[in-house]
């Protein structure tokens, strides 16, 4: 049975669900609203229904930090990656300030987070913004690009960090930090607090999804699909250059409330072999095989990451050749075989295990192509699975983790070939595949 058409369609769980903030009887709908990719709330709030919560996203996603902070013996976690500190504090002003640390978090695993926020008008902007932090949002110390003042200005960064610790208790435990480079690193040796790595605590915490997380993955899977829809019907014709397919879904999916355009790759024809992961001004010619990756920053931060294959004139009639078909046929099973394994319970080794063997084999590393990772604030977090190392080294697949998975036809010699690539969310009853694109008809197993 090919399970495309099986998850996502049929109500197969039937129990009494509750909805706890209503008390309401859902059993009719089949599932939890949040499972189901149809039943799709509005981004815009309203008075008559409960949609995305944000202040109960806010209060979850911390409380998943603080559960995981104690279960790995922290007494704070220390955060300069930007979607690190959005998770914990919903703070966020703009993806250019995500990875430069100049801004940073303290999160005491039994008090309130602390906001350190780059001084002058962005400081002033996050004071207004985010009322939930109240009383707890301090000017940064920047430290990098100082020339010859970057020990002495990390030295106050890391002070700063130390006076929060002192402030709820902790400057003696075990301090989890995230990230941190050769001069912050010795700035905070010389403090003399215990700091260890606290990026597997955060990935711990950011892997399994809350309800509004899942939701809001699946918006942007629903402008994802829409994106992908406009490309086949409309925008795909002979003559358009790969940049002009990716110029047109920047406009679309920033007009439907993405917040960011991460990537978009658009290869054709001679550029899918060896597969090409950038849009170059290449003219996309009739029956071109194309394939596109759309990599987006949907609503309130949360991605989109997936891959469907054209045939350019495939919207128009013209049909895949029986060897595009048995590519496509073989990059769609590869991909639903590691699907099929996305439930609680099972392990990253078994999803690898379905994967055909490739690169990843032969170097012993990750090619990014017969993969699958967790997604969420970040395009990448905390889970890769690669035939590298995950059959030796599983890791547990739990539920409400979301995954994408993505396969690859890389054969050698090749004129052109295929790729494809789905978001999935890992249920009690099973994956459920909230990209909702449709396969090429002739070649997509029924």
């Amino acid at each position: 049975m090919y399970i495309a058409r099986a998850f996502g369609e049929d109500a197969n769980h039937m129990s009494k669900v509750v909805d706890k903030a209503s008390g309401m009887d859902i059993s009719f709908i089949g599932r939890p609203h949040e499972w189901d990719p149809r039943r799709l709330y509005s981004q815009t709030g309203a008075d008559w229904q409960y949609r995305v919560d944000f202040d109960r996203l806010r209060t979850e996603r911390l409380a998943r930090l603080r559960e995981q902070m104690k279960a790995d013996d922290l007494g704070a976690l220390v955060l300069f990656a930007g979607a690190n500190i959005r998770y914990a504090t919903a703070s966020y002003q703009g993806n250019w300030k995500y990875n430069i640390n100049i801004r940073y978090a303290v999160v005491p695993a039994e008090g309130e987070p602390i906001l350190f926020e780059t001084a002058g008008s962005d400081l002033q902007c996050a004071k207004i913004d985010l009322p939930w932090m109240a009383d707890r949002i301090r000017p940064a110390i920047t430290w990098q690009w100082a020339e010859g003042a970057v020990p002495y200005m990390a030295g106050r960064m890391a002070q700063s960090v130390v006076d929060a610790l002192k402030e709820n208790g902790v400057h003696k435990e075990r301090i989890g930090i995230d990230n941190l480079d050769m001069p912050a690193l010795e700035a905070f040796q010389q403090t003399g607090i215990k700091i260890v790595n606290g990026w597997p605590t955060v990935s711990k915490a950011r892997t399994v999804k809350t309800r509004d997380e899942i939701e809001l993955l699946k918006q942007a899977s629903s402008i994802g699909d829409a994106a992908m829809w406009k490309i086949k019907y409309e925008w795909l014709k002979p003559g358009v250059r790969e940049r002009e397919i990716e110029a047109k879904v920047h406009e679309f999916m920033l007009e439907r409330g993405c917040e960011i355009i991460y990537d978009i790759i658009v290869a054709s024809g001679g550029n899918t072999s060896p597969y090409r992961r950038w849009a170059t001004d290449k003219l996309i010619r009739q029956g071109d095989l194309v394939i596109v990756d759309i990599n987006a920053v949907g609503p309130s931060g949360y991605f989109i990451d997936f891959v469907r294959c054209f045939k350019c004139g495939g919207a128009q009639g013209m049909k895949m050749t029986q060897k595009e078909i048995g590519l496509y046929r073989e990059v769609y099973d590869s991909m639903y075989a590691g699907l099929d394994k996305l439930r609680p319970g099972n392990t990253t080794a078994d999803v690898a295990a379905a994967f055909p063997e490739y690169d990843d084999d032969k170097y012993g590393t990750v090619t990014l192509q017969q993969f699958a990772h967790s997604i969420g604030i970040t395009l990448y977090e905390g889970m890769w699975i690669s035939r590298a190392y995950s059959l030796k080294y599983p890791a547990e697949i739990k539920e409400n983790m979301y995954f994408a998975i993505e396969t690859f036809a890389g054969h050698p010699g090749l004129e052109q070939t295929c790729r494809l690539e789905e978001n999935v969310l890992v249920t009690a009853d099973g994956p459920v595949v909230f990209t909702r694109m449709e396969h090429m008809e002739e070649a997509a197993r029924t």
